[in-house]
């Protein structure tokens, strides 16, 4: 409950006003400003359909107040899917930090904080015409309270719940499409929770089939852990946090993981380090943890402060990351770091007047296939409720094979921008049968004799590469 209590207090602060301004070479422009109507307090980030359009959801807000679904163009315009607690008693959930993901059903899958049957949150699936299914409600014994979303591994939704479990410190779970349930691990399992309690984050699915996490409290030493669950549910605690005298490898960590092309996972803790305000770690799929970047390393976090969100790569191999405070008007910022370490931070909010370009980002970045990134604000804009915006820092669009992985002969959907007349699809160099459903969105199946590598689609501007190399299995 610490980080729900932080946001809602966060985005109560004053809003302060200065003329900060983007680094060069980058054009930020918001495109979008919640008006309660629409949605409030976006404290999620964003995911690309293969429509083209970008999905999001609100945690306040809409025709209930208790959060939305939301679809916005790159362009700026916004529809809402789905209007949570739409049901009797919230049976359909209500309250969601959760972003959504897409399936190759087109259906995207999500949780709700609460609601449900017995008010303790659910997992959703929600089609691209706004019909939302609630698949599970959790009761406690099988978890509550999930503030995280779901990744797809194996044609399954996987996650994790805050609190509830055998142990009441939060599970990891399964679920099929279908909605059959499994809890797979319950936190807190041994005596003095080393395997970690109430995990904040969701999964990330690494490249060898295993599952990897965060907890925000337990390990070892209290303060947050590093772990890897199988897809059957045997978890392994790779890192327990505050190992080092004064917690200088940091504690605490909100934010989930992001496995980067090198195959290292990468995550942030918001305590600790050797100025106490947070760190950037990078750790291996072993678990050897390696402190790239200690928050608040200047007299007034100029860089920013509070990592509450997530890590992503971009195309360029850098990884790029909010600050929910900090920065030139202490309302956030927006930066890149090298997975060496070199932080640089690219925007502050709160840089216009009254801070009609948002303040207090909260939600983890979208490199989309155009080559921009993508977020939100939880509060600012031109109403005062949060924002979408949008980053240009000038690097080149590409292709995205969803999923990244698959036998030959699996069915796959490349996501790009202004595909039409696209002329060719290869895997690792060898050439797929293809169809062009739409200028964002190709099908195709994985070909004989394919091997681990990029994908590219050739088209009358150019050969586009995808942004990460499809393991062939």
């Amino acid at each position: 409950m610490m980080a729900v209590l932080w946001l809602l207090a966060s985005a109560t602060l004053s809003a302060a006003q200065t003329d900060a301004g983007t680094n060069a070479g980058t054009t930020f422009t918001t495109l979008h400003s919640f008006n309660v109507a629409d949605g409030t307090l976006p404290f999620a980030g964003l995911v690309q359909g293969t429509n083209g359009s970008l999905y999001g959801t609100t945690y306040y807000g809409g025709a209930q107040n208790s959060g939305e679904v939301f679809e916005i163009t790159t362009a700026g315009t916004l529809t809402t899917l789905y209007s949570l607690c739409s049901a009797s008693d919230c049976a359909d959930g209500e309250y969601t930090y959760a972003t959504p993901i897409q399936a190759s059903s087109g259906n995207f899958y999500g949780t709700t904080y609460l609601g449900g049957t017995n008010d303790l949150g659910t997992v959703f699936s929600v089609s691209p015409s706004g019909k939302l299914t609630t698949l599970h409600s959790f009761n406690g014994t099988d978890g509550s309270e999930p503030l995280a979303g779901v990744v797809l591994a194996n044609g399954n939704i996987y996650g994790t719940t805050n609190s509830g479990g055998a142990n009441n410190s939060g599970t990891v779970f399964k679920v099929t499409p279908s909605g059959t349930f499994t809890t797979l691990h319950s936190f807190c399992s041994q005596s003095g929770c080393p395997d970690g309690s109430g995990p904040f984050a969701g999964l990330v699915l690494g490249t060898d089939g295993n599952l990897y996490g965060t907890t925000y409290v337990g390990g070892v030493h209290g303060k947050g852990a590093v772990f890897k669950i199988t897809p059957g549910g045997s978890l392994t605690t790779l890192h327990s946090f505050c190992s080092q005298t004064g917690c200088t490898d940091g504690a605490f960590p909100q934010t989930g993981l992001v496995q980067a092309s090198n195959g290292i996972l990468y995550g942030t803790t918001i305590i600790g380090g050797a100025y106490g305000s947070g760190t950037i770690f990078s750790i291996t799929t072993s678990g050897k943890l390696t402190t790239l970047y200690n928050v608040c390393s200047q007299n007034g976090c100029p860089n920013g402060n509070y990592l509450y969100a997530p890590l992503i790569q971009a195309t360029d191999g850098n990884l790029y990351g909010i600050m929910q405070v900090g920065g030139a008007s202490n309302h956030g910022t927006i930066f890149k770091i090298t997975t060496s370490g070199t932080l640089t931070t690219l925007y502050s909010f709160c840089s216009q007047s009254n801070c009609a370009d948002g303040a207090y980002p909260a939600g983890g970045l979208l490199q989309d296939t155009s080559g921009n990134l993508y977020g939100t604000t939880a509060d600012g804009g031109t109403n005062g409720k949060g924002t979408v915006f949008s980053l240009s820092l000038g690097l080149s669009p590409f292709v995205e094979a969803q999923p990244g992985f698959g036998k030959v002969g699996t069915a796959i959907k490349i996501l790009g921008t202004n595909l039409t007349g696209a002329t060719s699809v290869t895997f690792n160099g060898t050439a797929a049968s293809f169809k062009v459903v739409s200028s964002s969105e190709i099908t195709t199946t994985v070909p004989v004799g394919a091997t681990t590598g990029v994908v590219q689609v050739t088209t009358g501007s150019g050969t586009l590469t995808s942004n990460l190399p499809f393991r062939v299995q």
